[in-house]
């Protein structure tokens, strides 16, 4: 395990092990978070093993902008249309897949996604293809993790690098709203952002 800077070395760092197949700690806006690339599935057990989460919960995939989730066959319809506006920033929509896409085989028919309002995050997701799995870096049921310090404490021993950019601007994880087939609304859990 190595722990870097959120700085361009802290950057190519991360974004080698991720691409390799690893598991990175990784700062956002909202959280600290545990990060695996979705091409990579064995990488994304570890996430369920070292966070010590049910396998039947998803793990959402923070996104590097609004294209990248479009172009994987995502709508975002109807009312969500709306929310993408809190885009960058700490709101989770759970969205269908539109079409079939045979390049992005390992993601469902349906997706929680996020675009953070993190720069540095943001760019780590373009270099890793604009996508990676990631769940908040702390153990289940456990306080989420606003610092590099607690997220090692909690589960960064187990992952193959971490980030430290300080403490998370957010504070807290961010709102998951599901989206409809027909773009109806449903507040899952409460978060960064009012809805």
């Amino acid at each position: 395990m190595r722990i870097v800077k959120s700085d361009e070395e802290g950057l190519e760092a991360a974004a080698k092990v991720l691409l390799a197949g690893g598991v990175a700690v990784i700062p956002t806006d909202t959280v600290y978070g545990l990060a695996a690339h979705p091409d990579f599935p064995e990488a994304v057990d570890r996430l369920y093993t070292i966070k010590g989460r049910e396998a039947k919960k998803p793990i959402a995939l923070l996104a590097s902008d609004v294209g990248v989730v479009e172009r994987a066959g995502y709508q975002i319809t109807g009312k969500a249309c709306e929310l993408v506006k809190h885009w960058p920033g700490g709101l989770t929509l759970i969205l269908a897949k539109s079409t079939l896409n045979s390049q992005l085989s390992t993601l469902n028919s349906a997706e929680g996604f996020r675009v953070p309002d993190h720069d540095w995050t943001r760019r780590l997701l373009a270099k890793c293809g604009g996508l990676l799995r990631v769940t908040s870096a702390n153990l289940s049921g456990q306080r989420a993790a606003t610092d590099a310090p607690a997220a090692l404490a909690d589960v960064g021993l187990s992952a193959d690098i971490v980030v430290d950019d300080g403490i998370s601007p957010g504070g807290v994880p961010s709102t998951v709203v599901k989206v409809g087939p027909e773009g109806s609304l449903e507040v899952l859990r409460r978060g960064g952002v009012e809805i």
